[in-house]
């Protein structure tokens, strides 16, 4: 293999790496400096929130009645599946609702969002918003970041209610669990902690996937080509992020709620 192939690659990621990191610490600065945009805010808070309950309460309620079909299978072989609703609310106040709300968003409102930033890039309107004296990080990225990091919490609750919804249809009404014991199992075992920690999650994941996507779009270069380019690797490089960072979360949360 040629090393100076090794190099370059080498240099670039970090390179890559350290713009990142100067655009999200530009985005923390900026969220914080007047003036504030309250209308984009609420425009990306229609565009992120309130079109992506749909995507989210389908795909929650799919999640939820699998999640507890297995459960409950599982638990009959040790004739304990009253305590599926305890599992699949435990499970999906801490990690799934988070993590299906922030995939679903990423599939949904991410790519759109890199792509928007990549196209205005290409076509030089960000360009032209700086010759206007208008800084384009505060006008354009600030608005999508305060919103996914208000919407997401919300998202998250309401994944919560519809996954444990499809988990009890799919228990209760299909499986035959008693009624009772499912609710009864569920309300004892679960506590708030479980239902916060996620939540609290989810707006940390709120802002690492509009940062991440809008920094993909924002630097886009190389035209059309590019923008399907930098689309693709904004969703790839979220979704891993998301779970990355969702684990050391978890650790910790661990270590220091559970």
């Amino acid at each position: 293999m040629d090393l100076k192939f090794v190099k370059d690659k080498f240099v670039s990621f970090f390179e890559k790496l350290g713009e990142f990191y100067l655009f999200m610490f530009e985005v923390v600065k900026l969220s914080f400096k007047r003036p504030f945009r309250i209308k984009l805010i609420f425009e990306q808070i229609e565009n992120i929130g309130v079109n992506s309950v749909f995507i989210v309460s389908l795909a929650s309620l799919s999640v939820g009645m699998i999640l507890a079909l297995q459960i409950v299978y599982i638990m009959r072989m040790f004739r304990s599946e009253i305590m599926a609703g305890a599992t699949v609310a435990m499970a999906y106040g801490r990690e799934m609702a988070p993590i299906m709300t922030a995939l679903m968003v990423i599939a949904r409102n991410g790519s759109s969002m890199s792509a928007e930033l990549g196209t205005m890039s290409v076509t030089e309107q960000i360009d032209a918003m700086k010759t206007m004296s208008v800084n384009p990080i505060h006008y354009l990225v600030v608005p999508r970041v305060i919103a996914a990091v208000i919407v997401f919490p919300f998202l998250t609750a309401f994944s919560n209610v519809v996954g444990v919804t499809g988990g009890y249809i799919v228990s209760v009404l299909m499986e035959k669990v008693n009624k009772g014991a499912f609710l009864e199992q569920m309300f004892w075992y679960t506590d708030p902690v479980d239902i916060y920690s996620g939540i609290m999650k989810s707006a940390v994941l709120g802002f690492i996937v509009s940062v991440i996507c809008s920094y993909h779009g924002f630097y886009t270069t190389g035209g059309a080509k590019g923008v399907g380019e930098s689309t693709t690797k904004a969703v790839v490089v979220s979704a891993i992020a998301i779970l990355v960072a969702d684990y050391f979360m978890s650790y910790l949360m661990v270590l220091f709620l559970y």
